[in-house]
Order: structure tokens, then sequence, then C-alpha cells
């Protein structure tokens, strides 16, 4: 889905991704410090669904909580007015024009999807509704905890670097085209006309925020592949509300 982005804040996120404040009483007022890589996501939120509309790639859906009302956005997911859930932290963007729909939201926040209670049934029913695609894809989960064991070689040739390398030398990388190769933990599909991918390769600390790597790209590749991204790498990237990253790559090639 491509949408006209002014603002973005949580994370997508990818997700992205794919900021932290909304109505609720629930969540900040504030968007709280920035880490290296993007904008902290908001909590969880629950609430009774008053609203819901889908467009090709996000299920729109607005949510009432002690009678405050905030808009979401999550991947493609049946839900029904009146129904009770939780949604998953995301990024608030603020004036979203959304073009499929001829509508300007004041907030929205696109959310990696709902809180599921997780079984064998409600997964094998999840992922019926969704063509067979795995669970951790239709709800826009990322590798969870095995992506804190991820060890993938680096690439060759000159441009080639590591993730953490990417991070250690960023003021002189910047507006050069570098490659690495890492393992896919998570993709955030269709945000402003492009995919957004999270990339680790094993290298980097997570304390710091310099173990993941975003990547724009017009690729498709699924969460869990190791690929080679080749790309131009930009620091201090802000694109406005807040929601602004260390280090990026962008409009990649994607290689398995």
């Amino acid at each position: 889905m491509t949408h006209s982005i002014r603002a973005l804040g949580i994370a997508l996120t990818l997700a992205l991704t794919v900021a932290g404040q909304t109505s609720f009483a629930a969540t900040v007022a504030q968007p709280p410090q920035t880490p290296a890589n993007g904008v902290e996501p908001s909590p969880s939120t629950t609430g009774r669904v008053v609203e819901t509309m889908d467009v090709a790639s996000y299920t729109y859906l607005c949510l009432e909580h002690n009678g405050m009302k905030t808009w979401f956005a999550v991947p493609l997911t049946k839900v029904t007015v009146g129904q009770e859930l939780a949604v998953k932290p995301g990024f608030e963007m603020v004036n979203f024009k959304s073009r499929e729909l001829n509508r300007t939201f004041e907030k929205i926040i696109f959310s990696e999807g709902l809180v599921v209670n997780r079984d064998a049934a409600s997964d094998e029913a999840m992922k019926r509704a969704h063509g067979g695609k795995p669970v951790e894809e239709i709800s826009g989960n990322a590798l969870g905890s095995a992506a804190d064991n991820i060890k993938v070689d680096k690439a060759a040739g000159p441009n080639a670097f590591t993730v953490a390398e990417l991070y250690e030398k960023r003021d002189v990388l910047d507006k050069q085209k570098v490659v690495v190769r890492a393992r896919v933990v998570k993709v955030s599909k269709g945000v402003m006309g492009k995919n957004w991918m999270h990339l680790r390769d094993g290298s980097g600390d997570a304390a710091r925020h310099t173990n993941d790597l975003v990547v724009t790209t017009q690729d498709a590749p699924a969460v869990g592949e190791v690929v080679t991204a080749s790309g131009i790498i930009n620091k201090d990237k802000d694109f406005g509300a807040g929601y602004k990253f260390a280090l990026i790559i962008e409009e990649a090639s994607v290689r398995h």
C-alpha cells in the first residue's frame, strides 16, 4: 500500500516498525528518548473496536478505551465492530493521508499487529484465514528471541561491512554505497511505497542499539532469510515527528 506520509513516529516499523504517544491514559504523553536506530514503541493498548475498514495491506481500526478513541493500522486482519482486543506497540504518524481511503488521520499508530493468546488451534485458524502464511508473518512479528543467536558471515568485497562496522564507520561511510550480509529479522511492507526490513548478523551491541540495521527496498525478502543488501547508507536520517535513524540503507537491492 502506498501512502503519502508527512510525519512518522513509533515502530513500524517493519516495521516495521512498522511512536509512543496516543490518547490512551495507558500510554506516555510524550515520545521517550530516541534510541540509535529509531524511536521507542508505545505500550500495547486494549480497547473495543468502534470502527474498522480494510485496504490492500492493512486493517484500520479505531479502539475506544475509557471513552477515548485512537486509530491503529495493523497488517490485514479480520476484526469486527464491538470486539475487545489488544494491539501491539507501534509508531505514531501525525496528519497521515491514506490515498486508498481518501482520508487524513490526525493521529494514527501503525502497529505490528494484534496481541493473540497463542495455542495450536488459534494458530491453525489464523493461518487458514491468511492463505497458509506463518503466524509470525501474519502478526508482523520478528524472529523473537531467536534473533539474539544470529551469526552470519560477512559479505566479500571492498564495500562489504558487518552491521557493527557500519555503525562504527558511519561518519566516513555516509552517502556511500555499501554491502552487508545478514539475516532478516523483521519486514514491514508497503510503507511510504517501499518495504522496510531489519537486518542482523550477530555483530554489534544490543545495549547500544548497534546490532540492528534498517534497510528500505522494493524487494520482499521473508523473515528468517539470509540476504545480501546493497545500497546507499545515510546517517542521522530524520523523517520528522521524532522518527529518525542513526543509520539506514535506502533503496537497496537485495539478493539471496
